[in-house]
């Protein structure tokens, strides 16, 4: 589903992805772990062309992401093209990123309509039943300011799931979260994990690595350092640093 080659990704004179090579198989779901600054959020939003990529490429479904190859040169698709390919990837943000003025219901919607020409009759029939999948039916009519940051959330990946994604992506999903709230959260994640959805997440809850991902994969200082199974990477890690993260993280 996603293979990321040779990829390198500077800002000014900070190299923040140093030729990562990384496979996610359809329907299975991959789990970043790394300190800040290790790259994760960059290469998440790389695999979707938020952020463009100084050397190597990225193939979601088989397709080059923001690009078009000509030879061995590779040239930058218009913006509608690119605007196209990232409706198959659905992409939930810390922050939520909710349309304050629309309602539940219409904060789902709008991205199959607007973005896909979907029917709206289908689009929210739809809706419905992702709010329902994320526990959040009686709040359809409500505005994102009346719900909780955990509800929020919800359906942020609710409106992801609008777009019947190949893909979809999480970017520390739970860290704008208060404790209690992660719960909820996290329960939405491993249900999509259970239904064969492929993802890949940027999260530090070793818990949900070690119940959900088929892959764990460490990153630091814009190198994989490190990945594999659950139980192999979170358990019995091979390399030092990754021991060392591992130790901080579960104190």
């Amino acid at each position: 589903m996603v293979e990321l080659r040779g990829v390198h990704k500077s800002f000014g004179a900070l190299e923040v992805l140093r030729g990562v090579d990384l496979t996610v198989r359809a329907g299975e779901v991959t789990v970043l772990l790394g300190p800040s600054g290790s790259g994760k959020s960059t290469l998440l939003r790389a695999i979707n062309h938020l952020e463009k990529v100084d050397k190597g490429f990225v193939l979601v479904g088989g397709e080059l992401m923001g690009y078009r190859r000509a030879g061995s040169r590779l040239h930058e698709l218009p913006e509608r093209h690119i605007l196209r390919q990232r409706t198959r990837i659905g992409f939930v943000f810390q922050g939520f990123h909710l349309f304050g003025h629309l309602t539940v219901l219409e904060n789902v919607v709008e991205a199959p309509v607007s973005a896909q020409g979907r029917d709206r009759a289908e689009a929210t029939a739809h809706a419905e039943e992702l709010l329902a999948r994320v526990g959040l039916s009686e709040k359809a009519g409500e505005y994102p300011r009346r719900l909780s940051g955990g509800q929020q959330q919800r359906v942020a990946i609710a409106r992801a799931l609008a777009l019947r994604p190949q893909l979809v992506l999480f970017d520390e999903p739970t860290s704008a979260l208060d404790p209690e709230l992660v719960g909820e959260v996290l329960d939405v994640m491993r249900g999509l994990a259970r239904t064969g959805t492929t993802m890949v997440v940027v999260t530090h809850e070793i818990g949900f690595a070690r119940e959900a991902a088929d892959t764990v994969v460490f990153l630091d200082a814009g190198r994989i350092v490190e990945q594999g199974p659950p139980a192999q990477v979170l358990d019995a890690p091979r390399e030092e640093r990754t021991r060392a993260f591992l130790g901080a993280v579960r104190q």
